[in-house]
């Protein structure tokens, strides 16, 4: 089997799709399986439908969650790339912990901005049995969220959820009283407004092939808090840092991703401004493009 050897060492989806093992466990799937036109099985990753069926797939298939949902008009993420975060994650961790990744409930993570699909967290308590505190600005999100968990057996304890009723703040209210989180993640959203979110998808349609693109297919891969913030992710990243300050004694590492390397100047300069005493810029290949998160700590 072909393999994808940008992704991490330990990620699940390195070697191509198994389709008929896929299908296997989701039916659904087979709608939308095709030869492309190198003659290999794929599907459409331009239907919004189709990365919902393969993305339920490989959960059952390897992080055992057994039922996952999006309401419509949610981002519907990559698996394999979302899952890259957290195994880089752990790496980073287990550096600060003589090689060893630290396992288990006793280790607590931040999921900033969960959205609708709590991603993060259903990857890393299935990998790694982290413990998480999953939040968001959006309380539909957060309900479908909690609906996956109950379908699911995941108790409160292994992933707890919390609305940000202030959608300026990123910790604040968050972050309860005397607890202690080993690190915190949070993908962020890359666009300055509407236009730049829609341009950028476009521009992605015409790289799969996909001539036309409606602001209906559109919104059905994110929300508008999902995809674009006043700022872009510059200022959103820029304000999570400055807020991290105040919770310097609650958090090891906060990290997050960074999707435009012409921001990391700008991002460096304010984590000199806080006075953060140790910054990390991990890479992570994945296709065709590179992606990295960035991680500071007042430790």
């Amino acid at each position: 089997m072909s393999e994808k050897n940008r992704l991490h060492p330990r990620n699940k989806n390195r070697t191509a799709y198994q389709f008929d093992e896929l299908i296997g466990v989701n039916p659904a799937l087979a709608a939308f399986k095709h030869i492309n036109k190198y003659g290999n099985e794929s599907i459409d990753f331009a239907q919004p439908q189709a990365v919902i069926e393969l993305n339920k797939a490989l959960l059952q298939r390897f992080y055992d969650v057994e039922q996952w949902e999006i309401p419509d008009g949610y981002l519907c993420p990559p698996i394999p790339g979302r899952a890259d975060y957290v195994h880089y994650l752990a790496d980073m961790l287990a550096d600060e912990n003589r090689g060893e990744i630290p396992t288990g409930k006793q280790v607590r993570i931040l999921d900033v901005g969960t959205g609708a699909n709590g991603i993060y967290p259903l990857l890393g308590l299935n990998e790694y049995g982290w413990r998480f505190t999953a939040s968001d600005i959006d309380e539909k999100a957060l309900e479908n969220v909690m609906s996956v968990l109950h379908k699911n057996g995941i108790k409160r304890e292994q992933i707890e959820i919390r609305l940000q009723k202030n959608p300026d703040k990123y910790f604040k209210d968050i972050i309860k009283q005397n607890e202690l989180y080993l690190a915190t993640m949070c993908n962020p959203p890359f666009h300055e407004s509407p236009e730049q979110a829609f341009s950028e998808s476009k521009r992605k349609w015409k790289n799969v092939g996909k001539g036309r693109i409606s602001e209906s297919t559109l919104n059905f891969g994110g929300q508008s808090n999902e995809l674009w913030c006043d700022g872009g992710e510059r200022r959103f990243i820029s304000g999570m840092m400055r807020e991290s300050r105040s919770f310097a004694n609650q958090v090891t590492w906060f990290t997050t991703l960074v999707s435009k390397k012409s921001n990391l100047p700008e991002l460096y300069k304010v984590l000199d401004e806080i006075e953060a005493k140790r910054v990390k810029t991990v890479e992570m290949g994945q296709g065709q493009k590179t992606s990295r998160f960035v991680a500071w700590s007042f430790v």
